[in-house]
């Protein structure tokens, strides 16, 4: 199994704005929560969402507010290379998000080899993983939070048993104030994994889509990038320089070959 390794897990809120024209929304701040996935090696990774909270208050104790949750197991791997899904929304008065709670149910799994193992998850779950956000939220606009769970860095093996455990590593991605980069790999059998660089720390990673041979890696901050296209066996690593990515903007990197 390739190990999908990211140096450093950034959380930040993810800021989508446009106006609103609804008389009912007057007053209010929309907020949504979707859920999306940097994927690992694996066939499924369902997820259990039980609640995804908001805290309104400096305190971790108080002010915690329950979105409208759609509840339900999630397979992450259906939610990669650009795809996303709604889990929640509220509308809150203008004020500041302290934080962003999301709370997981007992019913994980990660598919493997045809067979689906059930994920222990860490008791410290059931009271929810808390991500600071410290966000304003002005009246009339909508704010769009994209939670990227890196089913990779999740899902850790517990040696000879055979078990696996869930311990959520999840960034989050702010929009209208980072780039992307996407592209797509030829030949697709090379099935590579793409990591991009900034400096000299893995900034984030992503497979190429297995039918398209298309990769798609969200969040990345304004910078000048090195991407390096690293494939299975039998084919060379491919490395591309002084790719720059701009706030709001995809950059769009073509076709790429890898040779064997």
């Amino acid at each position: 199994m390739r190990n999908v390794g990211i140096s450093a897990v950034v959380l930040a809120l993810i800021v989508f704005l446009f106006g609103c024209n609804n008389e009912n929304d007057k007053g209010a701040a929309h907020l949504e929560v979707h859920l999306t996935d940097a994927p690992g090696d694996y066939q499924q990774v369902n997820i259990d969402v039980q609640d995804v909270q908001v805290n309104v208050s400096s305190s971790d104790d108080n002010g915690w507010t329950s979105l409208d949750v759609k509840e339900g197991v999630y397979d992450l791997l259906k939610l990669t290379n650009g795809l996303d899904t709604l889990i929640g929304k509220i509308d809150l008065p203008p004020g500041n998000v302290a934080q962003i709670r999301l709370i997981l149910g007992p019913n994980n799994s990660v598919k493997i080899n045809d067979q689906l193992v059930a994920l222990s998850t860490p008791s410290a779950q059931q009271s929810g993983l808390k991500i600071q956000v410290h966000q304003d939220l002005v009246e009339g606009v909508t704010y769009k939070i994209l939670l990227d769970f890196d089913a990779a860095r999740s899902i850790v093996s517990a040696g000879a048993s055979g078990k696996y455990n869930l311990k959520p590593v999840i960034r989050s991605i702010v929009e209208a104030e980072s780039g992307a980069i996407k592209g797509s790999i030829s030949p697709v059998a090379a099935a590579p994994v793409i990591y991009a660089l900034s400096g000299v720390d893995t900034t984030a990673t992503a497979f190429a889509d297995p039918i398209t041979g298309k990769f798609l890696i969200k969040g990345l901050s304004a910078a000048t990038y090195k991407i390096i296209i690293a494939p299975k066996a039998g084919y060379q690593v491919a490395v591309k320089e002084g790719v720059i990515v701009t706030t709001g903007n995809l950059t769009d990197m073509g076709i790429i070959t890898v040779i064997q």
